[in-house]
């Protein structure tokens, strides 16, 4: 699997709740989860993903600049190759595309949801994947569909079950 992870610097003079957020971002833990959801939406290990881990200001910028839409958010997903899982017998590669996670809003998430940043973090990533493969949630019927394989996942690579998700 080709995971590329590109973490912006936490400035010093961050406050604790930005710095404490960023501590929790395990790329460990976030690249075994793509290889394992990979595994599970039927993606060759050679698919390329790039997550990008951004404070408030960067994603609020890149919020604003492709969805035209103030203050930051927890997650933006940017599919490449326009992919869509593949079968058992025939595994879907290419560029995936770029996932960009807000630790801080994730943090918050977290927190309103009653469980830890990590868990959202890794429900974030897997809703990234989704919407680079072409899931939506604009309706209910593609919440439902989108969510469900969501949870699916979360819940065999967690082995409990998977976090709440933010509707937004």
């Amino acid at each position: 699997m080709a995971t590329e992870f590109e973490i912006e610097e936490v400035p010093a003079t961050a406050n604790s709740f930005v710095q404490q957020a960023f501590s929790e971002v395990s790329t460990e833990e976030l690249t075994r989860l793509v290889d394992f959801a990979f595994n599970k939406l039927y993606l060759s290990p050679a698919t390329e993903l790039s997550i990008n881990i951004v404070g408030e200001q960067e994603m609020e910028r890149i919020h604003l600049e492709w969805m035209d839409l103030p203050g930051s958010t927890d997650v933006m997903s940017f599919p490449m190759d326009e992919m869509t899982e593949g079968t058992a017998d025939e595994l879907a590669e290419g560029m995936l595309g770029d996932i960009v996670l807000c630790p801080p809003v994730a943090a918050r998430q977290g927190a309103d949801a009653g469980h830890s940043t990590s868990d959202e973090l890794c429900l974030l990533t897997v809703h990234g994947i989704l919407h680079c493969l072409g899931y939506d949630h604009a309706t209910a019927e593609e919440e439902a569909e989108m969510f469900g394989i969501q949870r699916s996942i979360l819940e065999e690579f967690l082995g409990r079950p998977a976090p709440v998700e933010t509707r937004h």
